[in-house]
């Protein structure tokens, strides 16, 4: 049977940059991206039962792709074009999924501040560190499986309905040029390769 190092190393070969992309569907990159990511929770699930002083270039590692690539990349994509085309088609933000989600990024955030915090303590020499890195961690997988869980068989599902599909083309190219004016050439396969080197070193 193939293990997951191999999966992950499957899926990471499989995607690309947005202006590569081999679909239509902006959700359906968007849901790509959401396996990228998932199997970089995988890895920070495995660093929580261990010592943390162990996997220090590990968590930076990861830290780095979540502020990166889950939020910087994937997150301000949904934020600043998908969710507004969800908007314009009478999706609500307010009392709404989208509201929701915006609200599940903060505090996805929130909690990358509390885990980027606890570890530069653990760096500094306190120990004592640990614990609050390990229970933002783990505050973290949680939010993220379900956020993605719910992007993934609801709010996608849902935008697939009434973004029609010359829109959601058109949302690809727009999302191209997020990635190239908020993040750079080459940045995409940066994180791509973080999360392979995460994948098959931890």
């Amino acid at each position: 049977m193939e293990n997951q190092t191999t999966r992950a190393h499957s899926r990471h070969e499989s995607e690309s940059a947005c202006g590569h992309h081999r679909t239509e569907k902006a959700t359906a990159l968007l849901s790509d991206e959401h396996r990228i990511i998932e199997s970089v929770l995988e890895v920070i699930d495995k660093m929580t039962h261990r010592p943390a002083i162990d996997s220090l270039a590990a968590w930076k590692k990861a830290l780095e792709f979540i502020r990166g690539f889950a939020d910087q990349c994937h997150h301000i994509k949904e934020e600043k074009v998908l969710f507004p085309a969800l908007e314009s088609h009478g999706i609500p933000r307010d009392g709404g999924p989208v509201g929701m989600m915006l609200l599940e990024h903060e505090e996805g955030r929130l909690l990358v501040r509390g885990m980027a915090a606890a570890l530069a303590g653990i760096e500094a020499g306190d120990r004592s560190a640990e614990e609050a890195l390990f229970e933002n961690a783990r505050n973290y997988l949680r939010l993220l499986r379900e956020h993605i869980q719910k992007e993934d068989e609801i709010l996608f599902r849902m935008a697939d309905e009434v973004i029609p599909a010359d829109e959601q083309s058109q949302l690809l190219k727009t999302f191209e040029t997020h990635e190239a004016e908020e993040m750079g050439a080459g940045t995409h396969e940066h994180f791509l390769s973080i999360a392979h080197e995460l994948a098959n070193d931890t």
